[in-house]
């Protein structure tokens, strides 16, 4: 949970863009929000609504040449992480920040030990005797709860279960006691017994270093169980910010509203499941005025013609939606 009030990484009004030969796709959109040190931050939503794009803008790994980012800060110990030179970014990529990916086979080098890849983090800060480093690698596996980790260290990735891979990927994370740790949907390939041994390790790992957590996933159980705040992505823009309890019993924006409607109830005895009508837009071509009102049920004219703004509708819980501006309320 959040022990602390400090800020550790602000982005402002992010914005990433790929240039295409058919346009334009606003992959990240004006997208603002704030972690303090301890906290874990959700994000949410469909596949395709930017949601992994900005925790690579986060870590300065956009796709290029054709993906870059045009607009924004990204505020981290008062730095702009987006006016930072490439040599600059790479000593706080890794060692300040740090990302966890979705499928660990594609952050293990296949060819290497897992030992090898453990102690590349220290070597690079030329830390200490080939034994010490050895020894601080062990012991990495052992605060991931990796049994026999003296002998997972001579094992290669194809010899381990994809929940193995995964602690080792979160071993390779936390090995700089980073300030913020980026987790991109690490459970989506583990079964439930080891996604629960996961998502404890990494509150135990957070409670031990600090660090503080943007967590992106599209499982409210996951939200419910590991975040403090909660943002909702829809199109490559925040839709609603709030804190973990407010989203859940309070939600305010139609997209949020049918997410968390479209979770099934185990205790009920349902015919048919809910679910959201339609597709998300293309980004290279966005409707004018809201991006869900092709799906929303409460559209009205306003809401194909421009944008909403943001609403305060509680304590720090912003929405995006023409609903809560009080003349359509009064009307």
């Amino acid at each position: 949970m959040n022990n602390g009030n400090d800020t550790v990484l602000q982005v402002e009004d992010l914005r990433t863009h790929f240039f295409t030969r058919t346009g334009v796709v606003k992959a990240v959109d004006g997208v603002s929000f704030e972690l303090k040190a301890g906290e874990t931050l959700g994000i949410v939503g469909e596949s395709g609504s930017g949601k992994s794009m900005t925790a690579l803008s986060i870590m300065r790994l956009v796709p290029e040449p054709g993906g870059r980012i045009v607009g924004g800060r990204i505020m981290f110990d008062g730095q702009d992480l987006v006016e930072m030179n490439g040599s600059d970014m790479s000593d706080i990529r890794g060692r300040d920040i740090c990302m966890i990916l979705q499928d660990p086979m594609t952050s293990l080098n296949p060819v290497l030990s897992i030992g090898d890849q453990l102690t590349e983090t220290y070597r690079t800060d030329a830390s200490g005797p080939a034994r010490a480093v050895w020894q601080r690698a062990v012991e990495l596996l052992q605060m991931v709860r990796i049994p026999a980790p003296e002998i997972r260290m001579r094992a290669f990735p194809h010899q381990m279960s994809g929940g193995m891979r995964q602690r080792v990927v979160g071993a390779i994370a936390i090995s700089r006691s980073p300030k913020v740790l980026i987790a991109d949907e690490p459970t989506t390939s583990l079964d439930a017994t080891i996604q629960l041994q996961y998502l404890r390790l990494l509150k135990d790992i957070q409670a031990e270093t600090g660090a503080a957590i943007i967590f992106i996933t599209h499982d409210f159980g996951i939200v419910a169980r590991m975040c403090d705040r909660v943002a909702v992505m829809y199109a490559g823009k925040i839709v609603e910010i709030a804190d973990v309890e407010d989203l859940f019993f309070r939600p305010q924006h139609p997209y949020t509203q049918a997410l968390l409607g479209s979770v099934p109830d185990l205790e009920e005895d349902v015919e048919w499941l809910t679910s959201i009508h339609g597709q998300p837009p293309q980004l290279d071509q966005m409707p004018i005025g809201c991006s869900f009102q092709p799906r929303c049920e409460y559209a009205f004219e306003k809401c194909e013609e421009e944008y909403p703004p943001e609403y305060l509708v509680g304590n720090k819980h912003i929405a995006r939606c023409w609903r809560l501006d009080d003349d359509h309320r009064t009307s």
